[in-house]
This record gives C-alpha cells, sequence and structure tokens, in this order.
C-alpha cells in the first residue's frame, strides 16, 4: 500500500507542476485553448494519443471486446492505429491547421459555424459537444472505480475520485492547453511502459504467449478454437467496433482540436509516425491483453456473462499482479484517463464559453474574461464529471456509454467536417440533416433500443452505422439543396492555394 501510495503522490505532483509551470502560455483564448498554436510534433502526438485511450479503454473496451472476440479483437487496436490515428492525421491533420487558422476558429463548433456560415449550426453543435461529453465522462471514471476498488481496498474510492477531479481542474486551470499537452506527454511515456509490463507480467502467469494461446483455444465454444482465431467468432460485430472506435475519432471535438494547435506544416509527418507507434503499443497491447480475458478465472454466468459483468474482466486479470507492477497499472490507468478528463473539460468549457456564451449571451467580451469564463466551467464541468462518478452504480456498461457519446458525436460532425475541409459543395442543409440523423439516432437507441433492428440495437453498432449513414448522407443532400455562396467558399480554400517558388530542374526533373 506504501508503495502504490508514493507512486500515486508523486505522479499528481508532477502534474500539478507542470500546469503552474505553463501559466504564461494561457494568458489568452488562443494560449489558453491551443497553446498559442505552437505545441510541438511530439506533444501533440501524445497528446491526441493519450486524449484517444482512456481507462474506457484500458477497463472497459478491452475486457468487453478481449472477452467477446478473443484474441482477434487485437485488430481494433490496430484499427485505432491506421485509421483512428494515421489515415486521422494524414486526411485531416495538414487541412485542419491550414483552414481553422484561416477561418479564426478555436473550437469545432466555431467552425461549422464560419465555414458554413450560420451561427445557429454553431449553436446547436456547441450543444451536441456538451451534452453528450457527458457519459463519455462517465464511462471513464467507471473504469477507474473498478481498478480502484481492487487495488485500495480499504480507501474509500468517492475520496480518489475527488482528489483525482481537483488536481485535474487545478493544472488545467492554471496552464490550459500547453499544461495538458506537456501533462499528456509524460502520461503517455507512463501509459507505453505499463502496458508493455503488463501484458509481459500477464502473460508469463500462463506459460508465455504460446501457453496462453493454446489455453485461450480450448475454452469451450460452438467452432473449436474460436478465441484464439483470426477473426473471431463474430467478425461482423468485430467490424463494427473497429469503424466507431477507429472512424469515430474523425468527428470527436477534443481529437480534432489538437490538429488546430501543431506548430507548423511540417510537424505534421513527423507527428503523423509518433501518434501511430503510440496508438500500435498503447491500443493493440490494451485489446491483445483482453483478448485473454476469458482465461483469467472469472467464472462465466448464464448468457456468457462474466461473474461481475465485464468491467470486472481487466481487474481480474491485474488482481494478482506483484504490488508495485499494480502501483505501475494504477498510474497507467491515472495517466489515460487524467489525459482525456483534461481534454475533456477543455473542449466542453471552450466551447460553452466561445460558441454560446460570448457574443449572444455577453456581445462584448474581453480575452481575459473569456478565459475566466473558461476556467469557472471547467470547474462546474469537473464538479458534474465528479458527480457522475460517485453515482457510479447507477451506470451501465463502459462500452455501451462510451458507445452513445462516440456515436452521437462522430455521427453528427464526422461527414460535414471531412467534407467542409475538401469539398467546396458541400451545403448548409446537409449539414443539420447530418446533426439530427446523428444525434437523434443515438438518442432513440438509449430510449427505446429494443424498437430497433436487431443488428443496431448494441450502441456500438449503432453508432458505426450513424458515421457511416452520415457520409452517405451529407453528399447525397448536398446534390439537392442549394449551395453556397461560390466566392465566399473560395476565400475560405484559399489558404490551400500559397504557392511555393523552386528551381527550374527540382519542378521539371533530370530527364524533363
Amino acid at each position: 500500500m506504501a508503495v502504490k501510495v508514493i507512486m500515486l503522490v508523486l505522479f499528481f505532483g508532477i502534474m500539478v507542476g507542470v500546469g503552474f509551470y505553463c501559466r504564461k502560455h494561457a494568458t489568452d483564448v488562443s494560449g489558453f485553448v491551443l497553446g498559442g498554436r505552437s505545441v510541438g510534433p511530439w506533444l501533440t502526438a501524445f497528446a491526441y494519443g493519450t486524449s484517444y485511450f482512456s481507462a474506457v479503454i484500458f477497463v472497459g473496451y478491452a475486457g468487453q471486446f478481449g472477452w467477446k472476440f478473443g484474441v482477434a479483437s487485437t485488430w481494433i487496436g490496430l484499427g485505432n492505429a491506421f485509421i483512428g490515428s494515421l489515415l486521422a492525421w494524414v486526411l485531416l491533420g495538414r487541412r485542419t491547421r491550414l483552414q481553422t487558422q484561416h477561418l479564426g476558429t478555436a473550437t469545432m463548433p466555431e467552425y461549422f459555424g464560419k465555414r458554413y456560415e450560420s451561427n445557429a449550426l454553431k449553436i446547436v453543435a456547441s450543444l451536441i459537444v456538451f451534452i453528450f461529453l457527458i457519459p463519455y465522462t462517465a464511462s471513464l471514471y467507471n473504469g477507474l472505480s473498478r481498478l480502484f476498488e481492487m487495488a485500495f481496498p480499504g480507501i474509500s474510492y468517492n475520496v480518489c475520485v475527488i482528489i483525482m477531479a481537483i488536481l485535474t481542474g487545478v493544472y488545467v486551470i492554471a496552464g490550459g492547453y500547453m499544461a495538458t499537452a506537456i501533462n499528456d506527454f509524460i502520461q503517455g511515456l507512463i501509459m507505453i511502459g505499463g502496458i508493455v509490463a503488463v501484458i509481459a507480467s500477464v502473460l508469463n502467469g500462463h506459460g508465455g504467449f504460446m501457453g496462453a494461446l493454446s489455453e485461450l483455444a480450448h475454452v469451450e465454444h460452438t467452432v473449436p478454437g474460436a478465441y484464439a482465431s483470426f477473426f473471431g467468432p463474430d467478425p461482423f460485430s468485430l467490424l463494427c467496433v473497429v469503424v466507431l472506435t477507429s472512424l469515430g475519432t474523425w468527428g470527436l471535438p477534443q481529437m480534432v482540436q489538437k490538429f488546430y494547435a501543431i506548430k507548423s506544416e511540417k510537424n505534421i509527418a513527423k507527428g503523423t509516425i509518433i501518434s501511430t507507434i503510440f496508438a500500435i503499443i498503447v491500443a493493440g497491447g490494451c485489446y491483445f491483453l483482453g483478448g485473454f480475458g476469458r482465461i483469467s478465472g472469472l467464472a462465466v454466468e448464464a448468457g456468457d456473462m462474466p461473474l461481475g459483468g465485464y468491467d470486472a474482466i481487466i481487474p481480474k486479470m491485474l488482481e494478482n499482479l506483484p504490488d508495485v507492477l499494480i502501483g505501475v497499472v494504477i498510474v497507467l490507468v491515472l495517466s489515460a484517463s487524467m489525459s482525456t478528463l483534461s481534454s475533456l473539460v477543455l473542449t466542453s468549457s471552450s466551447t460553452l464559453t466561445l460558441d454560446l456564451i460570448k457574443g449572444h449571451i455577453v456581445k462584448n467580451m474581453s480575452e481575459k474574461k473569456q478565459v475566466l469564463i473558461m476556467r469557472i466551467f471547467i470547474v462546474i464541468f469537473v464538479a458534474i464529471s465528479a458527480f457522475i462518478a460517485i453515482n457510479k452504480d447507477k451506470l451501465g456498461y463502459i462500452a455501451d456509454m462510451m458507445g452513445i457519446s462516440w456515436g452521437a458525436l462522430a455521427g453528427a460532425f464526422l461527414a460535414p467536417f471531412l467534407y467542409g475541409l475538401y469539398s467546396k459543395r458541400i451545403s448548409k442543409a446537409s449539414v443539420w440533416v447530418c446533426f439530427i440523423f446523428g444525434a437523434g439516432i443515438m438518442v432513440l437507441n438509449m430510449l427505446a433500443r429494443g424498437s430497433f433492428p436487431a443488428a443496431l440495437q448494441s450502441p456500438i453498432n449503432c453508432g458505426a452505422f450513424a458515421m457511416i449513414a452520415g457520409l452517405i448522407l451529407v453528399p447525397v443532400v448536398s446534390l439537392i439543396t442549394p449551395k453556397q455562396n461560390r466566392d465566399a467558399v473560395d476565400a475560405m480554400f484559399a489558404c490551400y492555394d500559397s504557392k511555393v517558388l523552386v528551381s527550374a530542374k527540382e519542378a521539371l526533373g533530370d530527364e524533363q
């Protein structure tokens, strides 16, 4: 217990220290929300990765989908790496950085408002962000609760939640985005080292990789060896999870906003490589570990449900590790969760301040006042998240809550944002249709799940469907609805047309 407490105290001390160190970067709106658009590739890549992967992934998704798909769940981690990270950086990174600076936007709702020339779109987008980030925060804390109950049986979980919420709020309020980015880098290093150590220790307890795989192959199923097979027992559901957790990041405001802040175009290529490698290790490692959940010793109840539910699988796998390694796991999950929480509260507070309060409720706001209001909203959002965490017994499974959150946000935002970066032909009406459809179908899924077709009753499958449908709806509706003014759109895309002078030899090539 002493070792684990010392590790936590050191961890919290470093996080808060970084927050106060970065105060000088958080004096205006650009500095507080985007780090002055001067964040390097390493910090941006780690900020992207640590916001992506949290206790939700490590405890909830890795446990539930590792149980359902066996080692094939590793495909989810690889999808996160190559679609959610590599492809996202390649397709979104440069264009997001250039166009958001050209339009002068600091948040995703503000981008929608200026790109599609609609103040109403900006307001509705900000409401969607605020509402649907709440279940995501709830799922994050629910994952933490499971590990704290396993590692600190004598300490009240509520006390741990309150301490974590307060300390996260302190360093975000003090240092803004730059403090978050630096802490994300530190937390990312912990996550990489921790996941490698945990996988090695767990597999060694089952005779190494081949021994654990052989043990998994003998778990009962209608198809012998299904949980040790290449695509697992249910390839379609596996594909839906890959789509939701990988493609979904393209439409999440807390993820896309990382591209706003990167220092320059040339840093995009380096950040792409770093982010992809980070995701392969962390996401691939988490799902690979979860794939061995059925040999953890958990009893199986009726309906193939593990005793204690899906969220009990990973804690069960870790409970016999040495105390020092359990301490590493706690710091690992805290790192992942605090980085995600800091990203969520910063996104929510900046959205409410810049997209709802500024110019609508308060007409004239100075830079100093905007930063102050954002800090107040951070306190409010952290308090709400802590309240939700303390009442965790009323929450559902982690994966289901995250499915609702990601499905609504990405279902509403992914298509309008992606097409908005590349096409001049997207209409304002198509964005409204996507907003209403994406958020609406997830609300209906939450309220009347039994009325949905069997394949879409799962929030994960429904969320994946909302994203794919949005990618079809936006161009189709744009074909039959009025377009934006051509001159205005051409001006928005002018940022991509800057000329670069090269020598004639370089331009034509030696052979020409």
